[in-house]
């Protein structure tokens, strides 16, 4: 079935599964044009207009008339659809059902799992049914009585959570009861629930319209220390967890206790630790770095008394496969090293200088040339004078 090029995400090329609006009127799917906001960029990935205004809007109608275009293509299933839409419908009355034992409703998921596979292009029954919002209630109101439950209804839910809105999610936890189970399954559970729940924060975190809820799990010290947690250790979670984090951090209210509860250090640690050239997060991880150094003075000195937070971030100068997290790398030792001596003689240590040599020699965009040169002056600058103050005099 061939897509509409009007219904493809300019980034991704793929169907669009939540398009959103920037000030320049181009669209894009949400998960891709924040991941190239959170990696430092500030122009439109189509026009390269510079922005002033950095917020999304979603794109209700598009969203809409791409329902619309879905169901239409189904019409050529009708009799198979039409066998799913009786099958879906007694799924959710087993999942609703307080007769239906948890076994029962396990079994359910596995085949929610198989057909939400298929989307969007098939089973949109599953969007009108709203099982994304059915799945979510039930995570919250099992809770830890049922992991194996929670473990695979938030995996079907995370599937169709790109094809649904965020309200019904957001009613869920505003809730103190539901909001209490959330954090008690984020402590007690396993690491796949830790993982789908990062990814949860990270849908909440980055929504608009639950920019709130956002504020509320920023707050929680438990939660934050235990997405750090996941950061740092080398678990199949650790991504997720950055993905949380980064996007927690871009709620300015959020960045103070990010910073108490040690994620500067998780992230450093998580730098220290991936293959940087094979596509990890850790452009990701290093713009939180910089978001957080920009809001928080403690961030600068988590770094300065690592042993490991400069050669972090210096390595991520330069990288040859792309430059994506050069810029926050930049910008982040312009910071730490403006008045730290130490900083200064521990990045031209760990190679800084050539790093950024390789950088301006590079094809990276004149913006990150500019940003280069000024932590070269820097540098030069600082050597210099403290040269000239210890005696030594400069030829």
């Amino acid at each position: 079935m061939v897509i509409p090029h009007l219904f493809r995400c300019p980034i991704s090329l793929d169907l669009f599964k939540d398009p959103v609006t920037l000030s320049t009127g181009q669209t894009y799917d949400r998960i891709f044009i924040e991941k190239w906001l959170s990696e430092g960029n500030s122009t439109c990935p189509v026009t390269m207009q510079k922005l002033d205004d950095s917020s999304i809007v979603p794109n209700h109608t598009l969203r809409h008339l791409i329902h619309e275009w879905i169901v239409d293509s189904e019409s050529q299933f009708e009799a198979a659809d039409d066998e799913n839409d009786v099958s879906i419908g007694e799924f959710k009355r087993i999942l609703e059902s307080n007769e239906s034992t948890l076994d029962d409703k396990i079994l359910v998921l596995d085949k929610v799992h198989s057909l939400s596979e298929k989307l969007p292009l098939r089973n949109s029954w599953l969007i009108e049914f709203d099982f994304f919002g059915l799945l979510s209630e039930l995570v919250f109101e099992i809770g830890t009585k049922s992991l194996p439950f929670v473990e695979k209804a938030l995996f079907c839910a995370l599937k169709l959570m790109p094809f649904s809105g965020m309200e019904s999610l957001n009613k869920i936890l505003e809730q103190e009861t539901k909001y209490v189970v959330f954090l008690l399954l984020f402590e007690q559970g396993n690491i796949l629930i830790k993982k789908s729940l990062c990814l949860v924060v990270e849908a909440i975190s980055s929504c608009v319209d639950t920019k709130n809820l956002g504020e509320n799990l920023g707050k929680s010290d438990k939660l934050l220390r235990g997405i750090v947690d996941l950061v740092q250790n080398k678990s199949e979670a650790n991504e997720a967890g950055v993905r949380a984090l980064s996007a927690l951090s871009r709620i300015e209210k959020n960045r103070e206790n990010l910073d108490k509860q040690g994620a500067v250090k998780g992230l450093i640690t998580y730098l220290s630790n991936v293959e940087i050239e094979k596509g990890s997060l850790a452009p990701m991880a290093v713009s939180t770095i910089e978001n957080l150094l920009l809001s928080v003075g403690s961030a600068k000195i988590a770094i300065l008394d690592n042993c490991c937070g400069v050669k972090a971030i210096v390595k991520m100068v330069f990288r040859v496969s792309n430059h994506e997290g050069s810029e926050s790398a930049v910008n982040c030792l312009v910071i730490i090293c403006s008045d730290s001596k130490i900083a200064r003689e521990t990045a031209i240590v760990e190679g800084v200088l050539t790093q950024l040599l390789l950088l301006l020699q590079s094809q990276c965009s004149a913006r990150i040339k500019t940003k280069a040169r000024m932590l070269l002056k820097l540098l030069r600058t600082m050597w210099i004078n403290e040269d000239l103050n210890n005696g030594f005099g400069v030829i």
